[in-house]
């Protein structure tokens, strides 16, 4: 048997399967065990031929879609030409991080661990599949799929036998060190660089465009801020189809900023260098040398809701006995109950965590900041506006997110709440963005007719889709839209009358809250169902579904099953496989968040 050591490789849309990789790199360490732990993208996917243990944690986005830092290893590693026996020297296991909300849930994991097999590798486990929709999150797969895995590893490795291990309390090495730098002349320099012509913007390189409107669209007496946001994306490189998603990293507040600096005795202004201690790698992110001010403003995602990893580390610093073991219950197994009523129900965020553990929060050393928060993910919006039409602009529909918990502050998002403090009439404004393909895509055949259920936010695709139609000369449309209210939240009607009056698009409006009895576009497309069937069944339309995740895409497929049923005169079971065969074609397709 071969030395010991663990490869984590991870795929990781939104930070957690990134976070569950860097906390099986530290269960590994804590065991003297050497381990690396890389994005999947970042890792010579060739060298896994000589690898001996691999451990691979990967979430699902979109329609079952990998991540995108996982993207060129998935297509590598689904190559017909790779043969048989590629992996069978090597010992596995697939931990995936996903949620049963959605219809492909957990499909990369699956689908993964499944192609390893073919590959010739020995799966130490089965495929650990977390649910974020359980009442202790992911955690309750994942906390015992890795008390199996480490014990497969320990019978895998007799030598481990005589290996004592590291107290849980014991404190790790830090990923990175910072050296202040005594010249505080020297300035940091945090504009934003301009991709060159040959270049795309991408994450390391964003395009810095300037920020044209940003509009409220809701009446003013209704609950919801939503905001139309419009940029200038002139000399950028970006194209973009009707579909397609705008990404942009949020930065925190000034206030928050402040108070972080404040609780760690920390000087916004001072300038520091990072160098990492293991086989790490600076984030590309961040500017070297950089200002702690511009780390805890772009970089340290101080405002989220901590997650358990936390915890875990918050613990190793405290000295004050009763804070310890409080940290010590919440980064317990037996303590995610107590984690999940003090964090994650009332949305504390991770400064606000700090600032109930005075004491622990006095001893966290700067050289942990790295390792104690996670980076600020990037959001992604759906594109609101075709680039035909609309030359060197690129619009977005932003729902500013705000709700009460019992915390005495309210919950806002960071990047909504970050879009809507921008105010392009107090001079220029430019927002770091690029833009990805979506799992949107609309029919080329200029007579296939579209369907299109987008109520609320949801309809920001669609009106890029109608845009981008209609200068083709594409006019069989059909949109389902539901809102509130008529005259408080009723996006783009001008935009919806002026297509209708050319008889480019059909509309059927859904008023949840305008008469005494709720409806909703599910109610809408039933009672449209002789007009849909002849859509889908003699025209073969395309039918899109787009907005929240909890309720509506379920609600809009049962109705569509009900008029398959009652108009096409198909069984209950007929009915579910004409919609699977739709999904599988991509004839159905669907775009949702939680």
């Amino acid at each position: 048997m071969s030395e010991p050591g663990v490869l984590v490789l991870y795929g990781s849309q939104t930070g957690s399967a990134q976070d569950t990789a860097h906390r099986i790199g530290r269960q590994a360490r804590k065991r003297r065990l050497p381990v690396r732990v890389f994005p999947l993208d970042d890792y010579n996917v060739a060298s896994l031929i000589s690898e001996s243990l691999v451990v691979f944690v990967c979430s699902t986005a979109g329609q079952g879609d990998p991540p995108d830092n996982m993207k060129i290893f998935w297509r590598f590693v689904f190559r017909k030409s790779l043969p048989a026996s590629s992996l069978s020297r090597l010992d596995c296991a697939v931990l995936g991080l996903g949620d049963s909300s959605y219809p492909k849930f957990n499909f990369v994991a699956k689908k993964l661990h499944k192609r390893l097999v073919q590959l010739g590798a020995r799966m130490l486990l089965p495929v650990g599949l977390s649910d974020d929709q359980h009442d202790l999150g992911s955690d309750a797969v994942i906390d015992p799929w890795l008390a199996s895995f480490w014990q497969k590893v320990s019978a895998l490795y007799p030598s481990l036998a005589g290996v004592i291990p590291m107290r849980e309390d014991e404190l790790l090495p830090p990923t990175y060190t910072f050296h202040f730098l005594d010249d505080v002349e020297e300035k940091t320099d945090d504009r934003l660089r301009i991709p060159t012509e040959s270049t795309l913007p991408s994450q390391a390189r964003p395009f810095p465009a300037r920020l044209v409107s940003n509009r409220r669209v809701t009446d003013a007496s209704h609950f919801q801020d939503v905001r139309l946001v419009e940029f200038d994306i002139t000399a950028s490189n970006i194209e973009f189809a009707a579909g397609d998603v705008v990404v942009m990293p949020p930065c925190n507040s000034p206030e928050d900023v402040q108070q972080l600096c404040q609780l760690l005795r920390l000087d916004p202004a001072a300038m520091f260098t990072l160098k990492a201690t293991d086989c790490s790698v600076v984030p590309a992110t961040l500017p070297q040398p950089c200002t702690i001010r511009h780390l805890v403003e772009r970089h340290l995602d101080i405002a989220a809701v901590p997650r358990r990893s936390f915890f875990e580390l918050l613990s190793t610093f405290a000295s004050n006995e009763t804070e310890k073991q409080k940290l010590l219950e919440f980064s317990s197994a037996g303590g995610q109950d107590e984690l999940h009523s003090y964090c994650n129900r009332p949305r504390r965020t991770a400064l606000e965590v700090l600032a109930d553990f005075p004491h622990t929060t006095a001893e966290i050393k700067v050289h942990y900041l790295l390792d104690l928060f996670p980076t600020i993910q990037p959001r992604s919006f759906s594109i609101a506006s075709s680039l035909q039409v609309h030359p060197h602009r690129l619009q977005i529909l932003v729902a500013v997110v705000r709700y009460k918990t019992k915390m005495y502050k309210l919950r806002r998002g960071l990047c909504s709440t970050w879009l809507a403090s921008l105010d392009p009439a107090q001079g220029d404004v430019f927002v770091p963005l690029w833009v990805k393909k979506g799992s949107l895509k609309f029919p080329k055949p200029k007579d296939t007719p579209v369907v299109m259920v987008g109520p609320g936010t949801g309809v920001a695709p669609f009106r890029s889709a109608l845009q981008e139609r209609m200068s083709e000369g594409k006019h069989a449309n059909v949109l389902f839209f539901g809102c509130r209210s008529e005259s408080k939240d009723f996006y783009f009607r001008s935009d919806w009358e002026d297509m209708m009056k050319t008889g480019h698009l059909t509309l059927f409006t859904a008023f949840s809250r305008e008469q005494e009895e709720k409806v909703y576009v599910q109610d809408r497309v039933r009672e449209n169902a002789a007009i849909l069937w002849d859509l889908i069944a003699n025209k073969h339309a395309c039918f899109y579904i787009a907005g929240n995740a909890k309720e509506m895409p379920t609600g809009v497929c049962d109705a569509l099953k009900e008029v398959f049923q009652q108009q096409g005169g198909v069984s209950s079971e007929e009915a579910s496989q004409m919609l699977e065969t739709m999904e599988r074609t991509g004839q159905i397709q669907r775009e949702t968040w939680s």
